[in-house]
């Protein structure tokens, strides 16, 4: 398809340079610290480990730093240094319920175990620009406050199915599922598990899925949504090493949770209950926790015997298109040459019209009208 291009080295050395001057700046500022971008950039550093499938904030900051802020270029940096990467073994599945909380809010319920807690969030603030922002206010310190115990925070989606009124959550392997596959060694295919969808998901780009997620709301898929949680904090990493026997803590990772609770339905034989969509995300994260959720129940519409009308239903649609390295790479190798491709095109819209042009004269001198010499 291309036509191998020689020269330019010079060239594409001096766009070289260009980039990092335009990325160093003004030499009068001072150059901007990893530590400055994952402690005051934190949400960016997150959508870059979250979309770049690889949960470590300084890389994700020095992607942002080398990207110049462009967050797709640095998730696509982030993405190929990860396949660099050995791998040694599968962590254990996180339990989120054990979660060291920062934040947990729900729509559902005002009043629940283990209380609501905002954490740092921008729902409450007014969307006005903050003059102080342009310079180094001294910032005022939270309260700190002793709460309930988080052992003590059940998830909601617990509390409806004691009693029966939400689908089962699921036991994995126990439940005939298998081993849960790998989008980041085996090729994507069709249909897809809701192992695999929600591994796409997790990683694709928060703006369509948001683009997406919104449309079921507005009568494109089945969705009729309660937030039954949302619980951004710490989650325990652990590790079953064979020679001990047991599990072992490695770290801990911040995470994103929502569990959206959707449309009730009646499997046969049993009693109505609501549906569910999930969402887990690296950091926090909680708008593309909340928009993967609206997608993952409308992508389950074959589960629950629904027509599938509405783009959000089309799991080919939404896994092949949400990936935004896959579409990046896709829509800017259009910069590549294209030359020869072009140049045939060319030449055979220019034959085209020579033809069509000379076709009422010839026309004229077989005394045809031109509508009958165009047939």
């Amino acid at each position: 398809m291309y036509v191998a291009v020689k020269g330019g080295e010079a060239a594409i050395r001096n766009a070289h340079k260009l980039l990092a001057d335009r990325r160093r700046g003004e030499r009068d500022v001072p150059a901007l610290g990893l530590d400055q971008i994952t402690g005051q950039l934190s949400l960016a550093v997150d959508r870059v480990m979250a979309e770049g499938s690889l949960y470590d904030p300084e890389l994700a900051a020095i992607a942002i730093r080398q990207a110049r802020g462009d967050l797709i270029e640095a998730i696509f940096l982030l993405r190929a240094y990860r396949t660099t990467l050995p791998r040694f073994r599968a962590a254990e599945p996180v339990d989120t319920g054990a979660m060291q909380l920062e934040r947990r809010v729900s729509a559902t319920y005002k009043d629940l175990p283990g209380g609501q807690l905002l954490g740092p969030t921008f729902d409450y603030t007014h969307r006005l620009l903050d003059p102080a922002m342009a310079g180094d206010e001294p910032v005022p310190q939270p309260e700190r406050r002793a709460r309930e115990d988080e052992a003590k925070a059940p998830r909601v989606t617990d509390l409806l199915r004691g009693e029966g009124l939400i689908e089962p959550d699921g036991d994995g392997p126990a439940e005939g599922w298998g081993e849960p596959g790998d989008i980041t060694r085996d090729p994507l295919d069709f249909p897809a598990g809701r192992d695999l969808r929600l591994q796409a998901l997790a990683r694709g780009d928060e703006g369509f899925l948001l683009a997406l997620g919104y449309s079921t709301q507005r009568g494109y898929g089945r969705n009729h949504p309660f937030v039954g949680e949302i619980r951004i904090g710490l989650v325990e990493i652990e590790v079953d090493l064979p020679e001990l026997g047991f599990p072992v803590v490695i770290g801990r990772t911040r995470l994103t949770e929502c569990q959206m609770i959707a449309q009730f339905s009646a499997p046969k034989g049993g009693e109505a209950r609501f549906t569910r969509g999930y969402g887990l995300v690296f950091g926090q994260s909680e708008r593309k926790a909340m928009a993967m959720s609206l997608v993952d129940r409308a992508l389950r519409a074959d589960e629950f015997d629904e027509e599938r009308l509405a783009p959000a239903q089309d799991e080919e649609f939404v896994l092949s298109h949400c990936d935004n390295v896959a579409s990046t790479g896709f829509v800017e190798h259009l910069k590549l040459p294209h030359y020869v491709d072009f140049q045939a095109e060319l030449h055979l819209l220019r034959r085209l019209n020579a033809e069509r042009a000379a076709a009422p004269a010839e026309a004229d001198e077989s005394g045809a009208e031109p509508a009958e010499a165009a047939q």
